[in-house]
C-alpha cells in the first residue's frame, strides 16, 4: 500500500511562500551537510574528525562531505509498542546508506502506560515525552546531525520527538512503529489492551466465580498477541494520526500496523525521501504550520481521538512557535462531527482503518468536503493534496460500503467529541470526552479520592452503584501532584467492566488515556495540589456537567462557603523531593498550556 517516493519532485502549485522559498533553495548549490560541517571540515576540529573516522559510516575523507542524520529509535524489549523499533531502526540505516548518507542509530527512554498504569510508575509518562524530546535534541544538537528520522511507538514518543525535530528545525520525519493487531480467543473473537483494563470490573460484576476468572486469564493472555501500539484508537494512534496529518511521516505510516509489509517497505523507502528534504532544504517548522495543527485537530476529531492530543499538539505547537490554545480546540470541535467507529467507544480498531485505505483514504475524503487544507507542505516534498491525490488514484477513494467512517451525513455525533469545559470547578478550564453515546449532561454527587488505590477500594467493596449518579473526583493527580498528570484508565476501566458507565462520571486533574471511556472530564485547571477549587469539592457536593454549554459546576455551594473551606486548606507535600519528577514539577506548565517544560 505503500507509495514510492525514490524520485520524489518539488512542490507545485500549493502555497506561494512555500513554492517561493523552496524554488529559490533549489537553485543554491545543493549542501548536504550544512550542520555537520562545523565539525568534519575545519582543520581546528582535528579531535572530532579522529573520533568520526572511528565510528560506522566515515572511512575516508570524502565522507565528511556526506549527510549524517541520526535515526532515534525510542526501542525498550519490555514493552510491545516499541519492543520491534530497533530492528526498523536498522532498516532505515541501511536505506540511508544506499541513499549515500550517514546514518547513526541512537535510543531514547521510553515508559509504557499500559505497563505502568495504575501504579506509581504513571508519573513517569507524561514526563518521558519532554525527556525523549530533549533526548533527541541533545543528540543531534551535540553531534551537528544534519537531520533525524525518528521512530516512536507508545503514546508520548510521537509528540516527544515532533516537538524535538521542532526544536531543532532541521530535515527530519517519523515513522510510526505501527498498530498492534487484535488479540482473540473463545467468545472474544476482538480483544485490545483495554480489554484487559475492563477484565476486572467485569469479574468483580460477575462475582468472582471460577468461571469468572477463567474469562478474566483468558481475556488478560490473548489480548496483546505481538508488537505494535495499542490498537483502538488511543493516544498512540491519535498522535501518529495527527503527525501524519501535520505532514511529518510519509502516507500511510500512521495506520500501517506493526507486522505488515507496508511498514518494512516504508523503513526501506526512506533514504531517497531524506535525501530529498536535506537536499531541499525543506524543514519541520515549513511543515508544521498553523494550517496544518488545523488539519490535525480536525482529523482528531473526527476519529474520536484521545483527549491527550489536546496536550501534545499545544506542546507540539509550542516547538515551533505557535501557539495552539483551548479555544481553538473548541472552535474546530464546534464544527467538525464525530465520524469514526473506532475503540474504545466504537466496534473497530486501526488494523481496520489499514484495510479499508489507511488514513490518506480518510484525509482525502476531508479535503474532498473542504474540511482540510491540502496546500501545507509534507515530508515528501509534495503538499499533502498530491500526496493523497497519488493515494487515491493507485488505491481509490473511501469506500461508501465500509462501516468503519461513516458519512458526514451519518455522523456519530454532528460536533466532536472533545469538549473544553469552564465552570467555577475548572476556571482555567478542563477538557472531556463526550462521543454522545453517554449522554451531554450529567449531574451527580461528589465522592471525593485523593487517589486511584482509594476509588479501586471502594470499587471492591461495591459502595458505588447502579442507579445512584455520582461524579467521582480523582485529585491531587495534575502535572504537579500527580507529579506527571496520570492516566485514570484503571479507574474507567473499572467502572466500564464493572457496568456503572451510565451511572458514573469520572473527573480529575489528572488525564485520561485514549482508552478510557465513558463520561469522562480530565485536564482539571487549576489542579489541587496548587489550590483549584478541585481541591475544595466535598463528598455530597452536586456537580453538574454540560457538554453543550461546555459548563463544569458545583451546585449549591456558596461563594462563602468556598472561601470558608479554601481558608481551611494546606497544600499537601509534594510527593517527590528528589529526582527527574521533582525537576519536572519545578518547572512544568499547566495542562491548559500543554504541561511544557521549557516555557
Amino acid at each position: 500500500m505503500l507509495l514510492s517516493y525514490r524520485s520524489p519532485r518539488l512542490l507545485r502549485g500549493g502555497s506561494s511562500h512555500f513554492h517561493t522559498s523552496l524554488c529559490m533553495r533549489d537553485t543554491e548549490k545543493i549542501v548536504m551537510n550544512r550542520y555537520s560541517l562545523t565539525v568534519t571540515q575545519p582543520k581546528d576540529q582535528a579531535a572530532s574528525q579522529a573520533m568520526l573516522f572511528a565510528t560506522d559510516g566515515v572511512s575516508q575523507d570524502s565522507d565528511f562531505n556526506k549527510a549524517m542524520v541520526g535515526v532515534a529509535s525510542v526501542w525498550y524489549e519490555g514493552n510491545p509498542c516499541n519492543r520491534h523499533l530497533l530492528a526498523l531502526g536498522q532498516r532505515v540505516k541501511k536505506s540511508l546508506v544506499e541513499a549515500d548518507i550517514i546514518g547513526y542509530q541512537f535510543g531514547t527512554v521510553g515508559v509504557s502506560d499500559g505497563i505502568s498504569m495504575g501504579t506509581r510508575g504513571m508519573s513517569y509518562s507524561l514526563q518521558s515525552r519532554d525527556l525523549i524530546a530533549d533526548q533527541v535534541e541533545t543528540a543531534a544538537g551535540g553531534h551537528w546531525l544534519d537531520g533525524m528520522v525518528v521512530i516512536p511507538g507508545c503514546d508520548k514518543n510521537m509528540p516527544g520527538v515532533l516537538m524535538a525535530l521542532g526544536r531543532l528545525n532541521r530535515p527530519g520525519l517519523m515513522i510510526y512503529g505501527g498498530t498492534i493487531r487484535p488479540g482473540s480467543c473463545e467468545g472474544q473473537p476482538q480483544l485490545d489492551i483495554v480489554s484487559a483494563f475492563q477484565s476486572y470490573g467485569r469479574y468483580l460484576q460477575d462475582g468472582q466465580t471460577e468461571d469468572a476468572e477463567k474469562f478474566r486469564y483468558n481475556t488478560v493472555r490473548h489480548a496483546c498477541p505481538g508488537p505494535g501500539a495499542c490498537g483502538g484508537m488511543y493516544t498512540a494512534n491519535t498522535m501518529a494520526s495527527a503527525a501524519e496529518a501535520l505532514g511529518m511521516t510519509l502516507p500511510g505510516s500512521s495506520s500501517f500496523p506493526a507486522e505488515e509489509k507496508d511498514k518494512l517497505d516504508e523503513c526501506d523507502n526512506i533514504g531517497s525521501v531524506m535525501r530529498n528534504i536535506i537536499e531541499k532544504n525543506i524543514l519541520p517548522r515549513d511543515i508544521m504550520t498553523r494550517s496544518a495543527f488545523e488539519n490535525a485537530m480536525v482529523l482528531t476529531m473526527v476519529l474520536g481521538g484521545s483527549t491527550n492530543a489536546v496536550l501534545h499538539l499545544i506542546a507540539i505547537a509550542h516547538s515551533v512557535g505557535i501557539k495552539l490554545e483551548l479555544e481553538d480546540f473548541q472552535r474546530v470541535s464546534d464544527r467538525i462531527p464525530f465520524l469514526a467507529d473506532l475503540k474504545p467507544s466504537g466496534k473497530y480498531v486501526m488494523e481496520d482503518v489499514y484495510k479499508l485505505g489507511g488514513i490518506p483514504k480518510i484525509l482525502a475524503y476531508l479535503m474532498k468536503n473542504n474540511l482540510i487544507d491540502g496546500n501545507n507542505m509534507t515530508v515528501t516534498g509534495l503538499t499533502l493534496g498530491e500526496n493523497l491525490e497519488r493515494w487515491t488514484a493507485r488505491f481509490g477513494e473511501l469506500s461508501p460500503s465500509q462501516d468503519v467512517i461513516r458519512p458526514l451525513s451519518n455522523p456519530i455525533k454532528s460536533t466532536g467529541h472533545i469538549r473544553v469545559l469552564r465552570g467555577n470547578l475548572a476556571p482555567g478550564g478542563a477538557v472531556a470526552k463526550i462521543t454522545g453515546k453517554e449522554g451531554l449532561h450529567f449531574t451527580g454527587k461528589v465522592r471525593a479520592f485523593d487517589g486511584e488505590d482509594e476509588f479501586t477500594a471502594a470499587v471492591e467493596s461495591g459502595t458505588l452503584k447502579k442507579g445512584e449518579k455520582t461524579v467521582v473526583v480523582l485529585r491531587y493527580l495534575g502535572p504537579k501532584g500527580g507529579p506527571g498528570m496520570p492516566e485514570m484508565l484503571k479507574p474507567t476501566s473499572l467502572i466500564m467492566g464493572a457496568g456503572l458507565g451510565q451511572d458514573v462520571a469520572c473527573l480529575t486533574d489528572g488525564r485520561f488515556s485514549g482508552g478510557s471511556h465513558g463520561f469522562v472530564v480530565g485536564h482539571v485547571v487549576p489542579e489541587a495540589q496548587v489550590g483549584g477549587p478541585i481541591a475544595l469539592v466535598r463528598d455530597g457536593d452536586v456537580v453538574s456537567i454540560d457538554a453543550i454549554k461546555n459548563t463544569i459546576d458545583v451546585v449549591g455551594v456558596s461563594e462563602e462557603e468556598f472561601a470558608r473551606r479554601r481558608s481551611e486548606w494546606k497544600p499537601p507535600s509534594l510527593k517527590v523531593q528528589q529526582g527527574t519528577l521533582y525537576k519536572y514539577v519545578k518547572v512544568v506548565e499547566d495542562a491548559s498550556h500543554g504541561c511544557v517544560t521549557d516555557a
